[in-house]
Formats: C-alpha cells, structure tokens, sequence
C-alpha cells in the first residue's frame, strides 16, 4: 500500500525537468549539490541552499470512512547561475529564466497533457513561491529558492 506520493512526484519532477529541450545545457540535480560544482547554470530538486528539508507534506482523511486521503506537499527546489565576471543583470535574468522554464513544464500543453500531474503521480503541481539571492564573490551569482506544491490523493 502507498503511504506517500512524495517519492514518485520528485520522480516526475526530475524526469520532466530533463526532458526539456531548453534545460540540456543545465544540470538538473536530485538533492544537494556535490562537491564539484563546474556547471554554472544548475536546478536541484529536493533542495534549497538555506534550508534543511528537502519535502514538507500534510495528510488528512478524504472523507468518512477513511478509505483515502489527501496529502499536500511541498518540493523544495533551487536554482543557480554564475559566472567570473560582475554581471548581476546578467545572473539574475539567467536564473529567473531557469525558473521559468521550471514553471512552463508544469503547464499543460497539447504535447504534454500530464505536465501539471506530474505524470499523474499527482492531482496537480505547481510553482508557488521563491526566494531570490545575489552574491559577488568570485564573479556574479544568482540564486533563486523555490517550491512545487502539490496536491495528492492515497
């Protein structure tokens, strides 16, 4: 029996990522970063630089008789893109731009009716928050924390 839908949507959510056309120069990564970090432009999924939860999920009953339930959870993401030089515009351009293709996947489109549903591992998903940070240090960085929420049914 299924307890969660959380391991199938992040998944999901990988392999959608990585099928993107406009995403195959970026490093499209399960967790936290590792230690050789040579791509400038990265998207991890299940990670946030500032903090330590990859998923936050609630459960609840559906309905009497509590045959089903619902769980809404929240995928914490991360996205980056650096360079040497001192270009912040540049930086932050760049990785809302990443973000945005993230958002765009989870659209509904005539190719891919199942986008929102993560490949029906869920009810529906969708980008609802970010956190953007800027650093110069070594050359310019952009960093944009984010979150897929989603809904489930068990």
């Amino acid at each position: 029996m299924m307890t969660s839908r959380v391991p199938a949507a992040v998944d999901a959510l990988l392999a959608l990522l990585r099928a993107r056309p406009a995403l195959a120069e970026v490093d499209i990564v399960d967790g936290p970063a590792a230690v050789n970090l040579t791509k400038l432009r990265r998207i991890h999924v299940g990670w946030q630089s500032d903090s330590e939860s990859a998923v936050t999920l609630e459960q609840s009953f559906n309905g009497a008789g509590a045959r089903t339930r619902d769980e809404a959870f929240a995928i914490s993401c991360y996205a980056e893109a650096r360079a040497g030089d001192k270009d912040m515009k540049a930086r932050r351009d760049e990785v809302f731009a990443l973000v945005g293709e993230v958002e765009q996947a989870l659209r509904a489109t005539n190719e891919a009716p199942e986008a929102p549903t993560l490949n029906g591992t869920v009810l529906w998903a969708h980008l609802t928050t970010g956190d953007l940070s800027q650093a110069q240090a070594e050359g310019s960085r952009a960093g944009l924390s984010f979150t897929v929420t989603c809904q489930a049914r068990i």
